[in-house]
This record gives C-alpha cells, structure tokens and sequence, in this order.
C-alpha cells in the first residue's frame, strides 16, 4: 500500500479546488465533463457526488515486451525507441500489476481515442485507437469501498487512467484514492484509504 504524506494531500486538495475553479482553468467547465450522469446533482468532488463520478483524469502509459511504442492521447505523448525491447511485466514479479500509476493531468474528459502503434516482442507490427471517453462513458469512478465505509469529511482526488501496452495486449485500468472513515488496519493510522487498480478494459492483437 502506498503512503500519501500529509503534503501529498494538501497538493491534491488544491488541485480539486482548481478544478472546480472557472478562474483556474476554464475548459475544466465546460458542459462536456461537467453534466452530471443520471441521477446526480452538480459535482463536488466529495462523498455527496454517489455513486461517485469524475470530471477529469490523470493519465499514464506502462509498456512491457514491447518495441518503439508510440503513444498520441491529447497532449501526452509516449515515444520509445524502435530498438530497444522493454522488459517484460513477468521481471516486475509480486508487484505487477499493482506497480502502474497515473501521473500526468489532470486531463478534462476525455481527448480523441488514444492512437497507438508498436511491435511485439516477436517483431510484429501493431495499431490501436482506444477511445477512453467510450469506456468511461458513465463517468463513474472504478472502486472497491462501499458507501458505508467512504469518509464524509474527505474530497475524492482525480483518478487516475492507466494504458498499459504488454506484448500483444493492451489493459486499461482505473486507480482511485479514496479515503475511508477508518484505517484499514488500526496499528496504521496512515491506511484511511483505498487505491485499488482495477481492470476495465483488455484486448489482445
């Protein structure tokens, strides 16, 4: 489990606030990431907004056995030499998957399909478009804390998307940091909070 110091979460309560901000960031308020989903009232960024829903993003590519990955997702780009084969996610061991995080953002929901193109470990030529705003279409955050366990008093952070190409496969994920009304574990105070990684998508080319 990670450790958020108390300064990691003072940056994150002020970047929630920027992006409820019209002053901070002006296309973080336009109508395409700020209407609701069925069901729900305007957006806070706290426990009030559940089932709980996102207006933007933070966003990171992982890639494993793969050669010259390129990656196009509104202003990030990915661009990993031809010739060099990454290693490969088994050389991570107990940690993977668990190691992938987001850290570029926050992004507004969502940029055109992320275009990717790359080769597999046995040399063979791939493309893809993964359109993140179709698989996210509902605009809900992916997490495993029940209503009655989620703190009253916290905000909800961006969550982050992770596009993990591996080999022949392409996953994407979703991690969220959401803090709890107690530590999961009461030697640790410190273990308010989920940050689960969880699968959303995969397809295999």
């Amino acid at each position: 489990m990670r450790i958020f110091s108390s300064e990691q979460r003072l940056a994150s309560i002020v970047l929630l606030l920027c992006l409820l901000s019209t002053g901070c960031q002006s296309a973080m308020s336009s109508p395409s990431n700020m209407t609701p989903p069925p069901g729900h009232g305007p957006f806070t960024g706290t426990a009030a907004d559940w089932p709980l829903w996102f207006i933007a993003h933070n966003f990171d590519v992982s890639t494993y056995s793969t050669y010259g990955c390129k990656v196009r997702y509104g202003s990030y780009r990915v661009d990993e030499a031809d010739n060099i084969l990454q290693s490969s996610s088994d050389a991570i061991g107990v940690n993977y998957p668990d190691n992938m995080s987001a850290g570029y953002g926050p992004i507004r929901n969502f940029p055109s399909p992320a275009t990717v193109t790359w080769r597999s470990k046995d040399g063979a030529s791939h493309q893809a478009e993964i359109d993140i705003g179709e698989i996210f279409k509902d605009k809900m955050i992916r997490h495993n804390v029940a209503r009655e366990d989620i703190s009253e008093a916290s905000y909800v952070p961006t969550p982050g998307i992770i596009l993990e190409v591996n080999d022949r496969t392409i996953n994407v994920y979703m991690r969220a940091m959401i803090f709890l009304r107690k530590p999961r574990f009461p030697d640790r105070p410190h273990s308010d909070y989920r940050d689960d990684l969880i699968k959303v998508f995969s397809r295999t080319y």
